[in-house]
């Protein structure tokens, strides 16, 4: 028996729900029989249902089964939980909250809704705390808002809003602006859009919420064809996320780059251009190279003449292998099918 094994074993035995937490990912990533990896995880969930706080272990369950195709093997934990911690009001809620999110986070808002509501009934009825009343009234309306019921989910995040602001819970209220903001933008009211995110805005925030304010800021400009200004909100995002946390740069940037494909796929060239060069500037790496390189491929693709020949050489300049890729795919060209109609 293997080292690793051994120490699987034992944690298991011992029921050391730490331990299986470190050793997880080795330990199933070793198992290469899918058979044996199922009776694996059977056996895990077994004792996390004993571990004093076993939702992070779920939740890495929840990814393997996922990984297996088997998203409801993975719930399945999740409902035996609510079922074990039915006698205790305050477990019985954070178990009901695991499974809702478990299902929002494998896309089936429907069944997220569902179990949302029960604890929602539950915190009115039974604990009747309006901090996690409004919170779960924020929970369903996005997941209204995923199923395209978006007025449904304004209703909701007005009543978690009210509550938020009557509690002076300021970082939930701010919050919950930004969710209306971005409801109203999807309802095509950019007008009121654009009033929620100035709100936030001139309030004391948090990095997080002006970070996830500019995004949505710039979501209406782009929504106007402002796209200027929607590159300005994006920039100022970004200058933010770089000092936050690296997962808020990430979704910065994913969103940023997902804008300027947008903007190449639309022929919008001149846009593209003018606006490289402030993005440019906040940075020393070879992410600088990859912004003028976006900038010469716009340049290229509207027929300046010398731009393929200066977009090849800070294309040579980058040595990060995923903006490699992108430049990659954006460089080819795009085919067109016309149907006659």
């Amino acid at each position: 028996m293997t080292e690793l094994k051994e120490q699987w074993e034992k944690a298991l035995a011992e029921k050391d729900c730490e331990k299986l937490l470190e050793l997880f990912d080795d330990y199933l990533d070793s198992i290469e029989d899918e058979d044996e990896l199922r009776r694996e995880l059977e056996r895990l969930k077994d004792v996390v249902i004993e571990c004093e706080d076993p939702y992070e272990l779920a939740h890495e369950i929840g990814h393997v089964h996922a990984h297996l195709d088997d998203v409801e093997g993975g719930i399945e934990l999740y409902k035996r939980l609510v079922e074990l911690k039915k006698d205790d009001p305050e477990e019985y809620a954070t178990a009901l909250y695991y499974l809702a999110d478990a299902y929002e986070h494998f896309g089936m808002p429907e069944k997220a809704i569902e179990v949302y509501q029960r604890l929602l009934e539950h915190e009115e009825n039974v604990l009747k705390n309006e901090k996690e009343i409004a919170l779960t009234l924020a929970n369903l309306a996005v997941n209204y808002d995923e199923l395209g019921e978006t007025e449904k989910a304004i209703e909701l995040m007005e009543r978690a809003r009210e509550i938020f602001e009557r509690l002076k819970d300021e970082k939930n209220h701010m919050i919950s602006l930004l969710d209306l903001a971005h409801f109203k933008y999807e309802l095509g009211d950019y007008e009121a859009a654009e009033a929620l995110i100035r709100e936030v805005l001139r309030n004391p925030r948090d990095d997080e919420v002006e970070i996830n304010a500019k995004l949505i800021e710039a979501e209406i400009w782009a929504g106007r064809e402002d796209y200027d200004r929607a590159f300005k909100a994006l920039r100022e995002a970004l200058l933010k996320a770089i000092n936050v946390s690296d997962e808020m740069f990430g979704l910065v940037f994913d969103t940023l780059v997902d804008f300027i494909e947008g903007l190449f796929n639309e022929g919008s060239y001149e846009v593209i251009v003018r606006n490289m060069e402030p993005l440019t500037e906040l940075f020393e790496d070879d992410t600088a190279y990859f912004f003028r390189a976006i900038g010469e491929l716009a340049r290229w693709k509207a027929g300046e003449e010398g731009a393929k020949a200066r977009f090849d050489e800070l294309y040579s300049k980058v040595e990060n292998e995923e903006l490699k890729a992108i430049l990659d795919e954006w460089k080819r060209p795009k085919l067109s099918l016309s149907l006659g109609l």
